[in-house]
């Protein structure tokens, strides 16, 4: 397959790279919970996944891939995926949600705590009796203990909320693709750190990047990227493929492409996005464990910028499923027999 993206895709990731180049430097990091958030609401970043008629664009998260990798390399503080990925799916008729005044965050089954719920507006929790829509003045928030000093964990109470009539199913595998993007970009954010420092890293009168040992090393982590990148971008097509019998199953009875079959064999959706989830996340965790090596102590100091992105790195591999939930969820397809390929 040559899969290939758009000029108008890869136009949106560049605008989005600029946008965080500009207004949300390594520094920001260090002194603001949501940077750049006014900026990407303004080139409509947060209504990328909203229909016309709420003010959004109506893309498919396939086209929204390059402008959520460039929020993992830019290691981009805040509810993020929540608001721009999952909130279009799991809310209606919020108003100004594609203008990014409305900030959301999500408590989804498998996870245990909500990030950055106090940044949040409003918070969709979900209970055994079904998705909870709760405000923040309902909320009631327990910090918890997290690797990431940019994306805060809160444990959610309430006493107050609103039952949504809807399957969170859709919401939650499109956040998780989404967050396997992020964790492309801080993937390769970490790879060009490292390398950057090899070059100017001297032991023995020689630059560490010329020892073979080091090269291997990073090799084996671009190598780990360009082959979880693909897919990334075939968990993407999934989820916004209406003939998959799985999306239909969960999501609502949709109608087949015009010239498809609605019965054609084609592979799980969940098994793709468990395949994306666990690739992005073995890939960032190994960039992140090579950075570290090629940095050495430093890497962890408060003054050295990379501890922000290792800590991304570590905290996002988490979410959604860690890759040993995801791998498991791939081999229990495989074991089962589905080996089916698409198209």
């Amino acid at each position: 397959m040559n899969f290939a993206f758009t000029d108008e895709q890869r136009a949106l990731g560049a605008t989005v790279r600029d946008v965080l180049r500009a207004h949300c430097p390594p520094a920001a990091l260090r002194s603001e919970r949501r940077p750049a958030w006014e900026q990407l609401a303004e080139i409509g970043f947060f209504g990328l996944l909203l229909p016309p008629d709420a003010d959004g664009l109506g893309l498919r998260l396939v086209d929204a891939l390059p402008a959520l990798e460039e929020t993992g390399r830019a290691c981009l503080p805040g509810p993020v995926v929540e608001t721009a990925v999952a909130a279009p799916y799991l809310l209606e008729d919020i108003p100004k949600l594609a203008s990014g005044s409305v900030c959301v965050s999500v408590l989804l089954p498998g996870q245990a705590y909500a990030p950055d719920a106090d940044l949040a507006d409003l918070l969709v929790v979900a209970r055994a009796d079904g998705l909870h829509l709760v405000t923040k003045e309902s909320a009631r928030l327990t910090p918890r203990p997290g690797a990431d000093p940019c994306r805060r964990l809160f444990d959610v109470a309430f006493d107050d909320s609103v039952l949504l009539d809807r399957s969170y199913v859709p919401a939650l595998r499109r956040a998780t693709v989404a967050t396997a993007a992020q964790l492309i970009g801080v993937g390769r954010q970490l790879l060009t750190a490292a390398v950057a420092h090899a070059q100017v890293r001297t032991q023995f009168g020689a630059a560490i990047g010329s020892f073979q040992a080091v090269k291997h090393q990073l090799s084996d982590v671009a190598i780990a990227l360009d082959f979880a990148a693909p897919l990334v971008h075939r968990a993407a097509l999934s989820v916004d493929e209406p003939v998959l019998s799985a999306d239909r199953q969960a999501d609502a009875p949709l109608a087949a492409r015009p010239g498809r079959e609605a019965d054609r064999p084609v592979p799980s959706v969940d098994r793709d996005v468990s395949a994306a989830k666990a690739a992005a996340g073995e890939a960032a965790a190994l960039a992140a464990r090579v950075a570290l090596q090629v940095h050495g102590a430093i890497g962890y100091t408060d003054e050295l910028d990379l501890r922000f992105w290792l800590a991304r790195a570590w905290s996002l591999s988490a979410a959604y499923g860690g890759s040993a939930v995801h791998r498991a969820r791939v081999r229990e397809s495989v074991i089962g027999g589905d080996l089916r390929r698409y198209p």
